[in-house]
């Protein structure tokens, strides 16, 4: 996809992108709430997603030519990281609230930062990672691991950033040597295929209309903000648009109001200002950065 200049329509596009995302991370908490199990919403993000995209990559033929890359071995492991990262905030979903499990997920740009050295053989200097001790001081307050309000689950939500963290440097690596309709049809493949074999067992039906319309829709907006995100990367330098990835976490603190009635305690606030204070100097590093190279 050739790149287009046009930064208005690159971000309106990653607004609408990190919304659906939200969308997905509150109609998890919706489901769950209603006694849908968590792998079975998983298995229905990846699937839809698997046959949007198949249907995509063969609308004019099926050929064994349109699945052949030969970077298989990275993409499948791409794709693996970004099921983690999907099947380990859904687990998250079910103990905590909305608002905690998404500012913890946006601890991802500070752990690609601190894994950019030993994966990417990018150095890491001391501003980016006193960055990096900021951010985690944040995560610290959020999950409180010394305190009686401490929960494990906490752990799930930590663990799931990481895995998205290594899918985005996946996916950095892949730039530009994988299409990005191949890459979207190995996401899909590879979550359906791990879930596939449990759903049989777990598969819970939706007790009303509305919710079996939310389960459905999970696998068309799982496929749709990854499209408008490539979308939006296609008419804006990404580092413009990495600032407004934080919206995710605002939308989801007004999706949490709604579904949960919760609203952020004092020292989720404090934790998320710090992770989002953390990210933002590491962006603001890197663009700087970028734009000495320009010179």
């Amino acid at each position: 996809m050739n790149k287009t200049d046009n930064p208005i329509l690159g971000i309106i596009l990653i607004l609408a992108a990190f919304f659906i995302f939200s969308f997905i991370a509150a109609s998890g908490k919706w489901l769950i709430v209603a006694g849908i199990p968590p792998m079975q919403m998983v298995f229905m993000r990846y699937f839809g997603h698997f046959i949007i995209s198949f249907s995509i990559l063969c609308r004019n033929d099926i050929r064994i030519s349109n699945f052949y890359t030969e970077n298989y071995y990275l993409v499948i492991l791409r794709a693996f990281f970004l099921f983690s990262s999907t099947a380990l905030q859904f687990l998250a979903f079910q103990f905590l609230p909305l608002t905690v499990t998404s500012t913890i997920e946006f601890t991802a740009p500070i752990i690609i930062c601190l894994l950019s050295w030993p994966i990417l053989g990018e150095r890491v200097g001391v501003f980016r990672t006193l960055s990096v001790i900021i951010g985690f001081l944040g995560v610290l307050i959020i999950i409180k691991p010394l305190g009686a309000d401490f929960h494990p689950a906490t752990i799930l939500s930590l663990l799931g950033a990481t895995s998205f963290a290594i899918y985005a440097i996946l996916s950095r690596k892949l730039a530009g040597e994988v299409s990005v309709d191949l890459m979207q049809f190995y996401s899909g493949l590879v979550g359906s295929a791990i879930v596939l074999p449990m759903i049989l067992f777990i598969w819970i039906n939706p007790s009303n209309v509305f919710d079996w319309f939310v389960l459905f829709l999970i696998g068309f907006f799982g496929w749709l903000g990854h499209q408008l995100l490539t979308y939006a990367h296609s008419f804006a330098d990404a580092n413009l648009l990495t600032p407004f990835g934080y919206s995710f976490i605002i939308y989801s603190a007004i999706w949490s109001f709604f579904i949960s009635n919760y609203l952020p305690d004092l020292w989720t606030i404090m934790g998320g200002f710090l992770i989002v204070l953390s990210g933002v100097a590491i962006w603001i590093r890197e663009y700087k950065k970028s734009q000495l190279k320009r010179l």
